[in-house]
């Protein structure tokens, strides 16, 4: 049975298992995705998530927290700054894992692990099924044979009209 057993160890001691959570959320932040088996990626997203809620308040004991979580300056730093940047208004979910399929020697189920905001391919993609479904307006030109049904008051509204002719009407006009 497995009762209480909420952590995958991951066939790892703890501080192994701690040391290689820390160097893959590193490479995450600095690299803003990676490739790994879907249970360690399951168990990463456990570990960044929380980080990048507590840079959110972008304090010095969440600067000593996520320096001691990630033992690497360049991606405290990245943390603090780009990451942070992005995902300020982010309730939560600053994660994205994509199956990818099997890995050939031991046919582990392999994946993507990426920050949400940073895929830039993925955001295009949602913006163009945005537009599509937005309601399209069709802009046509009058033609000229409605303009004549409506007939101009004046001798200035019907210059208006003809000025409104494009350049092929008016070469056809000068043959």
């Amino acid at each position: 049975m497995r009762h209480n057993k909420r952590i995958n160890h991951l066939s790892r001691t703890k501080a192994h298992r701690k040391a290689m959570l820390s160097n893959m959320a590193s490479s995450l932040i600095l690299h803003k995705r990676i490739s790994t088996t879907l249970p360690k990626a399951k168990a990463l997203r456990g570990f960044v998530e929380p980080l990048i809620t507590k840079a959110k308040s972008n304090t010095d004991e969440a600067h000593r927290l996520a320096f001691k979580a990630l033992q690497n300056k360049v991606a405290t730093k990245e943390l603090f700054g780009v990451v942070r940047e992005k995902v300020g208004d982010r309730p939560g979910g600053y994660t994205r894992i994509l199956k990818t399929g099997f890995r050939l020697g031991d046919n582990a189920q392999m994946c993507i692990i990426e920050l949400v905001d940073f895929n830039e391919e993925w955001l295009g993609a949602q913006d163009k099924k945005a537009t599509k479904t937005a309601k399209k307006t069709r802009r046509t030109r009058r033609s000229k044979a409605s303009s004549k049904d409506a007939a101009p008051e004046s001798e200035t509204a019907k210059e208006a009209v003809d000025t409104t002719e494009t350049s092929e009407e008016k070469e056809a006009n000068k043959e």
